[in-house]
């Protein structure tokens, strides 16, 4: 029988089941945006600045056909059409960026800069997770990123290229962060205005744009806060770790299943 990448019982799967981690996504851009090499071959190069969402968008869709897929041939097409794309983006930054001088070359299948997008994307979620819903445990999180490490493999990536354990992705999250080689750019500064500010949802879910606001701000590192000029302050740090333990202890377990987790794990 036909099986797909992951079952219910996988990491992977319990965790983006749940609709609050959606509201990793725009901090996840933020973080991948933060590197400037890999923002000049993964938005600049590619138009993804004309709207940062629907690039969001499309990783989603593709993640979502990896993770929910009841056979693995389609989710192996797609992957093999976004590598087969990622390998015709070449270019040079346009300006100099920390240790990173003008002129510097990109190359869309270049495993520093994929291995950047897809930690981006997995600290983002995780932080969310355990702040909103619940806390791994260290087994929880070897297996989260074991499967992760398989859908490093379908966007191109080598074992070898990605840390091997959870405690090795921890180190070079935090070693990225404070290794200087994250510097914001003027342009990816304009990204952040749009992505925090100017979000695609309707006048009546502006609350809940306030909410994804105050959570994309809050949980980015704080020297990339400052970089991006996003203002924060020990009253929304409160009011933020108050209503992430609202949720944690009774908003989530309380929620129904309709409520609380996308439609795809409720169909799976």
């Amino acid at each position: 029988m036909a099986q797909g990448y992951f079952t219910d019982d996988s990491m992977l799967r319990r965790v983006i089941r749940e609709y609050a981690v959606a509201f990793s996504g725009p901090r996840a851009l933020l973080m991948m945006a933060a590197h400037p090499v890999a923002f000049a071959g993964f938005f600049a190069h590619t138009g993804a600045l004309d709207d940062p969402y629907a690039r969001l968008r499309r990783t989603g869709e593709v993640l979502d056909l990896i993770a929910w897929g009841e056979e693995r041939g389609p989710a192996d097409r797609v992957t093999a059409r976004v590598r087969a794309m990622h390998a015709t983006v070449r270019g040079e930054t346009g300006e100099a960026a920390g240790r990173f001088p003008r002129g510097t070359p990109y190359r869309g299948d270049d495993p520093d800069l994929l291995l950047w997008v897809l930690a981006s994307l997995v600290d983002s979620a995780v932080l969310v997770y355990e702040k909103a819903v619940c806390r791994l445990s260290t087994g929880e999180r070897e297996a989260l990123w074991a499967d992760y490490r398989v859908v490093g493999r379908l966007f191109g990536l080598a074992d070898d290229d990605m840390p091997a354990g959870w405690g090795d992705f921890r180190a070079y999250v935090d070693g990225m962060v404070a290794s200087g080689d994250l510097v914001v750019t003027d342009q990816a500064r304009e990204l952040a205005t749009e992505i925090v500010m100017h979000p695609p949802a309707p006048l009546v879910a502006r609350p809940l744009v306030e909410l994804v606001n105050q959570i994309t701000v809050g949980l980015l590192p704080g020297d990339l806060r400052r970089q991006y000029g996003l203002r924060w302050d020990p009253l929304r740090g409160l009011a933020l770790a108050g209503g992430a333990q609202y949720a944690k202890r009774l908003l989530v377990p309380l929620m129904p299943g309709r409520l609380r987790y996308i439609p795809q794990a409720r169909a799976a």
